[in-house]
């Protein structure tokens, strides 16, 4: 039986059924995606068949006649929403000790991967997003994850689709990327690092491969421009740092932030918090050198938040954790700062600048320690 069929964005074609057609020509395809017509089944004088572009008024009209879809494979049971919940409520125990997020948004982050969907974490730089991420990958066994950082590369074509060859026994060909790889393997972790830092051309490729209702890459090196379906169960999980200190991150477009299910928004860690992480990653390191790291990076991030800050950037949790390493290996306090925390600061301005500022506050703290009461009288006055 002839049919008439249509087109999807992900190069799928369904008859008026909601039916997949299997045989379609690549180039027919194509020409049906770029002049937005449908497709008719006619048969040659022959015997064989081909396919012809219609008026997608054609494909339209006979679908309201036709038999009605059969339930979609994203409507979700009873049952089977009932077993999600009572994994995600158990699901507290696979959250590693090093990693401070809520158990909200921990369960979300989980409920999100189980859903396969897509996912954005904001924050500052050292807060946990990249932790998160590959926190909730491992606590999945079995779950493939692949880490590609968009910020890192100014060849967004070579990084997400591949690279054009020439050689004598192939001729011109395509090395497809690894993220032409990830996309299509079934319920694997995607994190794509540092998305305000990508360059455009990378959103552009992203777009079809984010948006729920398309899931496809276009690879257009190749002959007849193969779309690469994303598998099943893929999530994607992007890391973006809002704020003005990040001077070469972009601002998202709308329609890329618009193809996230959500956002999930990591703040720096609180005093407690902080002393509890540092802890328990060298609990051989003396305490009272711990709470002082984590008071000085908690009066940055205050500062950074007021009217009148002396400082515009903050001590990340990256940096106290390096910090009370160098404390571990042998180095002092003064020396750990030397390292670890005044080149983040400008030297502008001479004894009005931000490391001058810095190196006060620290001084405060050499000699071993200090407590809340040092904090207030001390701290708060030079501020």
């Amino acid at each position: 039986m002839l049919k008439v069929a249509k087109v999807l964005d992900n190069g799928k074609v369904v008859d008026v059924d909601g039916n997949e057609v299997e045989g379609v020509p690549s180039y027919t395809i194509r020409n049906a995606l770029d002049t937005g017509k449908a497709l008719k089944q006619i048969e040659t004088t022959t015997g064989g068949t081909q396919w012809r572009l219609i008026d997608t008024a054609v494909f339209d009209e006979l679908a309201k006649t036709a038999k009605p879809l059969a339930k979609s494979h994203n409507t979700i049971s009873s049952t089977e929403a009932s077993n999600v919940m009572q994994y995600l409520n158990n699901c507290g125990t696979l959250k590693p000790s090093n990693l401070i997020i809520s158990d909200l948004k921990w369960k979300y982050l989980m409920r999100s991967v189980l859903r396969g969907k897509n996912i954005m974490m904001t924050g500052p730089s050292g807060c946990g997003k990249t932790l998160s991420a590959q926190s909730v990958a491992k606590a999945l066994d079995g779950r493939p994850f692949f880490y590609f950082n968009l910020g890192a590369t100014q060849d967004p074509r070579s990084t997400l689709i591949g690279n054009t060859h020439f050689s004598k026994d192939r001729g011109t060909f395509v090395a497809e990327a690894l993220f032409v790889k990830a996309i299509q393997t079934d319920n694997s972790i995607i994190l794509l690092d540092e998305l305000t830092r990508a360059h455009a051309d990378a959103w552009n490729i992203l777009m079809t491969v984010l948006d729920e209702n398309q899931r496809y890459l276009r690879i257009d090196e190749m002959p007849d421009t193969p779309t690469v379906k994303v598998g099943k169960g893929v999530t994607f999980i992007a890391t973006a740092n809002i704020g003005s200190e990040y001077t070469a991150t972009r601002v998202l477009d709308r329609a890329i932030l618009d193809r996230f299910a959500s956002i999930v928004e990591m703040e720096p860690l609180g005093l407690d918090d902080e002393v509890s992480l540092l802890r328990n990653t060298y609990p051989d390191v003396d305490l009272s050198k711990i709470r002082a790291i984590a008071e000085i990076a908690s009066h940055t991030r205050q500062q950074v938040k007021s009217d009148d800050p002396k400082v515009t950037t903050m001590i990340s949790s990256r940096v106290t954790v390096e910090m009370v390493g160098l404390l571990y290996d042998g180095f002092t306090m003064e020396e750990a700062a030397e390292s670890s925390i005044f080149p983040f600061f400008s030297n502008a301005g001479g004894a009005d600048s931000e490391r001058t500022y810095m190196r006060q506050l620290v001084q405060k703290y050499i000699g071993g320690g200090s407590t809340d009461a040092r904090m207030d009288s001390a701290f708060v006055k030079t501020a």
